[in-house]
């Protein structure tokens, strides 16, 4: 292993188990959930009007949804999307235009680079001690004075708590101070909620140098678990669209107690 990501360091501590079964078994996934799906058609959306706007070239709302709208469908094609219950495929795609209409009448800042690839040595920041691997990945936006922007599509609205302890924006400032030598003026997250009533919702944040080293604390003792093979499975919420829930024995044991209790007619 020569990298880690920040989705990989969040995917380890959400579920060990499941981050085995992608990272190192390799398992291939037999569905995509709808939830990524949605959210990889709007991050592709918005990376198209930010790479337009920074080129100085005309761009429209219309070509905005298109390009939503091919995004979606391709992924269709690609994979085999699970769809919550009584959730409607044709509502999921009015609901990302309407957000996507909220995100194109906010006023444009200036941007120095979009879905920018950075990978770096994962070091302290203070004493410079390394970890002998990289932290690679991408920034959804930088703007022009130094702002650093998240986009994500969540179900419900984001508490301060999870704002602040948000990994990857702590990533993303990790790695602009190596880039640049600096930190980032503001950091600020513009959050996508698939509420009844969908809405925007855009935060400002912040993150330091102390920030940086709990990070680099954090990602060590991540390593030190991939390293000496430590999987823990972590039920939760998350388990109902996961993709590897026949290899679980906790998402088989799970099913199991589904298949029973339906056909005891018991209500659970």
């Amino acid at each position: 292993m020569d990298h880690l990501s920040s989705s990989q360091i969040n995917l380890y501590l959400l579920c060990g188990l499941k981050y085995r079964f992608q990272y190192i078994d390799k398992l291939p996934k037999p569905f995509k959930s709808s939830a990524l799906l949605f959210g990889s058609a709007i991050h592709s959306a918005l990376s198209w009007l930010h790479d337009q706007r920074q080129a100085g070239t005309p761009d429209s709302l219309e070509r905005l949804y298109k390009i939503f709208d091919a995004d979606f469908y391709s992924q269709k094609v690609e994979k085999n999307i699970t769809f919550k219950d009584g959730e409607d495929e044709m509502k999921l795609i009015a609901m990302g235009k309407e957000m996507l209409g909220f995100y194109y009448q906010e006023p444009p800042n200036e941007i120095k680079g979009s879905e920018m690839r950075f990978n770096f040595p994962l070091v302290n920041h203070r004493t410079g001690e390394s970890l002998g691997i990289n932290l690679e990945g991408y920034f959804d936006l930088i703007e022009a004075d130094d702002t650093i922007v998240e986009f994500k599509t969540s179900a419900q609205t984001l508490s301060q708590s999870d704002i602040k302890s948000h990994l990857q924006l702590t990533a993303y400032g990790y790695a602009f101070d190596l880039l640049y030598g600096r930190l980032p003026r503001a950091f600020k997250l513009v959050n996508f909620v698939k509420t009844k009533k969908p809405k925007m919702e855009i935060t400002e944040t912040y993150r330091g140098k102390e920030n940086f080293e709990a990070f680099f604390f954090l990602v060590e003792q991540v390593l030190n678990g991939i390293e000496r093979k430590v999987f823990l499975p972590r039920p939760g919420y998350w388990c109902r669209d996961c993709e590897y829930a026949a290899q679980c024995p906790i998402g088989k044991a799970d099913a199991q107690a589904v298949k029973v209790t339906e056909e005891a007619g018991v209500l659970v």
